[in-house]
C-alpha cells in the first residue's frame, strides 16, 4: 500500500485483527487505483494472497473469475480446485529459509503477485520497505529485495493456471 502511495497512486488499506489474532484468519484488503476509490469495501477480489487453510477456504470464492489466488504451499493443505482463476502456489517458507530469513516468506509471495499483476514496482517496494523500518532493521532491506526478486522469477517460471 505505502508502495502505491509513493508512486502517486489512490490506495484504501483495511486491515482486520479483531478476534482473527486467537487463531482464526487476519485478512487486510487493500485496493490501488489510478482513479478516486469510492469505498473501501469488497466481496469481490481480483487476487486473494493466502498464508494458510483457514484463510483459503474463506476467501477463495470471493475471488473473481480471471483474478489471481496465490497461496503459500506449504501451509495450504488442501490446493484450490477453482479453474476459473490464475491459480498459483509459492514454497516462501522454503524459498525464505533458503534466502536466510524465514520472515521474507510473505514477501516473497509479494514478489510473486508482482510478476503477475504489476500493480506497483518492486523497487517502490524496496524504497517503501526501506523509508519505514527503523535504523537498527534496515539491515533487511536487501534479503528483502532478494525475497522480491525470487518470488517474481518463481512466478515467472510457473505456468498460469
Amino acid at each position: 500500500a505505502y508502495s502505491a502511495m509513493t508512486e502517486g497512486k489512490e490506495v484504501s488499506w483495511m486491515p482486520s485483527y479483531g478476534p482473527e489474532m486467537r487463531g482464526g484468519t487476519a485478512n487486510c484488503i487493500v485496493i490501488v487505483s489510478g482513479e478516486r476509490i469510492s469505498s473501501p469495501i469488497v466481496t469481490r477480489f481480483d487476487t486473494a494472497i493466502v498464508l494458510n487453510q483457514p484463510s483459503l477456504e474463506k476467501f477463495e470464492a470471493a475471488v473473481r473469475p480471471g483474478g489471481l489466488l496465490l497461496y503459500e504451499r506449504s501451509t495450504v493443505g488442501s490446493p484450490p480446485a477453482r479453474t476459473d482463476v490464475d491459480v498459483l502456489g509459492v514454497d516462501g517458507a522454503a524459498e525464505a529459509d533458503g534466502l536466510g530469513n524465514k520472515q521474507v516468506a510473505n514477501v516473497l509471495l509479494l514478489g510473486a503477485f508482482l510478476a503477475r499483476r504489476p500493480v506497483v514496482s518492486p523497487a517502490s517496494v524496496v524504497k517503501a520497505l526501506a523509508s519505514v523500518l527503523p535504523p537498527h532493521r534496515q539491515h533487511l532491506v536487501p534479503v528483502n529485495e532478494r525475497a522480491l526478486a525470487r518470488g517474481a522469477e518463481l512466478a515467472r517460471g510457473a505456468s498460469a493456471g
